[in-house]
C-alpha cells in the first residue's frame, strides 16, 4: 500500500482494514476499522482532512478529497462504488454511493440514502435520510424500503469480509515471460 506522511500529517488506519497496494493515502486521513480501500483509490488529506468510518468500502478508482482547511467525512458502513468522487462532502452511515457518482463540496447524503450510478450531487445539495436520488443533477425519486436495507447489509458485509480475506490471502505473484 502507498501511505504517505505529508507535512507532519500521518494517516491513521484502523484494524482489519485492507488498502490496495495501488491505492494512495496521503496526509490527514483517518480510516476506520474493517474498511476496504480498492485498487487505484486516491484518498488525499493534503490541504483538507478526510475521515472514513468503520466497515466502509471505497472501491476501485475512487477519489476522496477536501477543500483547504475543510473535511470530507464518510460514515460507517458506507459503500462508495467504483470510480466515484467524494469532494468536501458529508456522507452519513449506511449510505450507498453508486458507481461513477460525484458528491460535490458541502453536499450532504443522509443515513441510508442512495445516490444512483453516475449521479451528481451538486454543491450544497442535501439528500435526506432514506431517499434515493439519480441523475445530473441528482433528483429524489423514491425512498428506501426495508427489503433494500437487508439486501445491502449483505453487500456491506461482503466488503468487510473481503477486506479480511485480502489481508489474509492476497499474494503478489511474478509472471515469467518467455
Amino acid at each position: 500500500m502507498s501511505v504517505y506522511e505529508f507535512e507532519g500529517k500521518i494517516p491513521k488506519i484502523g484494524i482489519n482494514t485492507y488498502i490496495s497496494k495501488s491505492a494512495s493515502i496521503i496526509g490527514d486521513v483517518t480510516i476506520g476499522d474493517g474498511c476496504f480501500i480498492g485498487p487505484g483509490a486516491r484518498i488525499k488529506g493534503d490541504y483538507g482532512k478526510v475521515v472514513i468510518g468503520n466497515e466502509t468500502s471505497v472501491q476501485e478508482n475512487c477519489v476522496v478529497h477536501a477543500r483547504p482547511n475543510e473535511i470530507c467525512k464518510t460514515g460507517n458502513r458506507v459503500n462508495v462504488g467504483h470510480a466515484s468522487t467524494l469532494h468536501g462532502c458529508t456522507i452519513k452511515d449506511n449510505a450507498v454511493i453508486g458507481m461513477g457518482a460525484i458528491i460535490s463540496d458541502w453536499a450532504f447524503v443522509g443515513e441510508w440514502a442512495v445516490v444512483g450510478e453516475g449521479a451528481v450531487v451538486k454543491q450544497n445539495q442535501k439528500i435526506p435520510d432514506g431517499k434515493i436520488c439519480v441523475g445530473v443533477p441528482a433528483k429524489i425519486i423514491g425512498e428506501i424500503k426495508e427489503d433494500y436495507k437487508k439486501e445491502y447489509e449483505y453487500f456491506k458485509d461482503t466488503y468487510v469480509n473481503l477486506a479480511k480475506r485480502y489481508i489474509k490471502s492476497l499474494k503478489e505473484i511474478k509472471i515469467d515471460k518467455e
